[in-house]
């Protein structure tokens, strides 16, 4: 299991990935879209980024917007592997 990330940890690491912002224990971002099937394309791209980290966000669709949410539930919080995994998903929406 990963370590808890105290909060200066967590402040610095958000200044990586400005696209997401913190709520509670959690890492959220909105993505939106032109039309719900290009939504979907998205969430099955970061359904393999998911995979391959062994990492799942929750995520939320409605319509064309995307909403991801990442917490390390088994730890309580936020780890280095949120943090990770946002990071890729970034790269993916770009």
């Amino acid at each position: 299991m990963s370590d808890l990330l105290e909060p200066d940890e967590i402040k610095s690491k958000l200044k990586k990935i400005p696209e997401w912002d913190l709520e509670g224990k959690r890492l959220l971002r909105t993505l939106e879209f032109d039309g719900f099937e290009e939504a979907v394309d998205f969430v099955n791209e970061v359904a393999e980024i998911a995979e391959r980290y062994g990492h799942h966000p929750d995520i939320d669709i409605r319509y064309n917007k995307v909403i991801l949410s990442l917490t390390t539930h088994s730890a309580g919080g936020l780890t280095d592997d949120d943090f990770a995994v946002a990071a890729v998903i970034d790269n993916a929406a770009d």
